[in-house]
């Protein structure tokens, strides 16, 4: 009866004072607790000595099942290999396998090339890190992740448009799983097909702008402008800062020092590209305009608050519906203002550099001139005003100087 124990003599098998086994024949037993817990064991000799092994709880694991198990133990065994050992190494490795996480593995990454990286580099690495791929990856299992996975990951990145941060994504994933490799860490590396996923990205987009040209006649109807107070102001601050439209719509009232002409933009501020930080040096004109308007919205967090709930800052088609209603829609955007200055202060012959710094183009520490704290702030300051000032001679329909210089001037 023993070496056919059935499931009812199984189950019906009552706690005793002290542990006790039934006997299911060819050395598989099932354990009985004084607790009443059963659970399977196959006793068997290796090496000359006496051992045990688990094989599952009852009724979880099955008299069938048991006896498989058993089975593949013993035959284990007849190839020198001892079934409790061998399980203990596999949940070794399975456990350790759990315990080398991305998170891990990118944090490895990162030190071991930190010596040779510039800050800059290092900063972006980070920050593509912490905000698009340790959010969804940094716990998961280093074994356990999938191209899919990973697909669907840089493709959230490249919903967004984002198709250059996609594309330095994929080179570091890459980049990261070939160093687990080489560190043991893991045996394939998932990401080094994804480039052959990636979305097309389209050419840029063209934003509408006036020409230099046109500036005068826009600059007397910008002027004239009947409508919101708030969105007049932000139209000519886009003009005056070539700021983002997204970060000059969304300004606060904490980002400004009116004393020192100062505009903040502190790093991770929604607007700004990858979350760079930025100085902006405000011209005289923008300082009085913002005196005047604080006493519209100087008591609520933005400065171009929203029309219909003041709590939020302005919409983000405001400006390009202001400029329909002065005529000229389709013909000049929000954001191409950030052309058509940049355009005009190349012309004027301008510092590369300074432009380009203006328009908070690239991580701050990335461009040349590191070494100067404040950005070319003073620069930029004497550029903008003569800009501003260029602005208000044009509208009045005064004379200026020729936009080109000869080359090899600057200012």
């Amino acid at each position: 009866m023993a070496a056919r124990l059935t499931d009812t003599e199984a189950r019906t098998a009552a706690p005793r004072d002290k542990l006790y086994r039934l006997s299911a024949g060819e050395g598989l037993t099932l354990a009985v607790t004084p607790a009443g817990a059963k659970y399977w064991q196959l006793r068997y000799r290796y090496g000359g000595k006496p051992k045990t092994y688990s094989i599952g709880v009852y009724p979880l694991v099955s008299i069938a099942e048991a006896r498989a198990k058993a089975a593949a133990a013993k035959s284990q065994l007849l190839n020198g290999i001892d079934p409790s050992e061998h399980k203990r190494q596999n949940k070794l490795a399975l456990r350790l396998s759990v315990a080398r996480t991305f998170g891990d593995a990118a944090a490895r990454w990162v030190e071991h090339n930190t010596p040779r990286w510039k800050p800059a580099t290092l900063e972006k690495v980070r920050q593509y890190l912490d905000k698009d791929l340790l959010p969804p990856l940094g716990k998961r299992p280093l074994a356990n992740i999938t191209p899919l996975e990973l697909g669907f990951v840089v493709e959230k990145i490249e919903a967004r448009k984002a198709f250059n941060v996609a594309k330095k994504t994929r080179q570091w994933l890459s980049a990261i799983f070939d160093y687990a490799i080489a560190k043991g860490l893991a045996d394939a590396n998932p990401a080094e097909k994804l480039g052959s996923v990636a979305t097309y990205a389209p050419p840029s987009e063209n934003h509408a702008h006036l020409t230099l040209d046109e500036l005068p006649g826009f600059l007397r109807a910008l002027d004239e402008y009947q409508g919101s107070p708030l969105t007049k102001g932000a139209t000519w601050l886009a003009i005056w800062t070539a700021n983002r439209p997204g970060v000059t719509r969304t300004l606060r009232w904490s980002e400004l020092d009116l004393d020192n002409a100062l505009w903040t933009i502190p790093r991770g501020r929604a607007g700004m590209k990858r979350g760079y930080s930025h100085l902006t040096p405000l011209p005289r004109q923008a300082v009085a305009l913002l005196k005047d308007l604080h006493k519209l919205s100087g008591s609520y967090e933005y400065v171009f608050i929203g029309r219909n709930d003041p709590r939020q800052p302005m919409s983000d088609g405001a400006i390009n519906s202001a400029l329909k209603v002065m005529g000229y829609g389709g013909k000049q955007t929000a954001h191409g203002f950030r052309h058509l200055v940049s355009t005009a202060l190349n012309d004027q012959g301008w510092e590369a550099d300074w432009i380009e710094r203006q328009l908070a183009h690239g991580d701050p520490d990335e461009i040349r001139g590191t070494y100067n704290k404040a950005h070319y702030l003073d620069q930029r300051r004497k550029m903008m005003q003569a800009w501003a000032d260029y602005l208000d001679k044009i509208k009045a329909g005064g004379e200026v100087l020729p936009f080109r210089k000869k080359t090899g001037t600057r200012r």
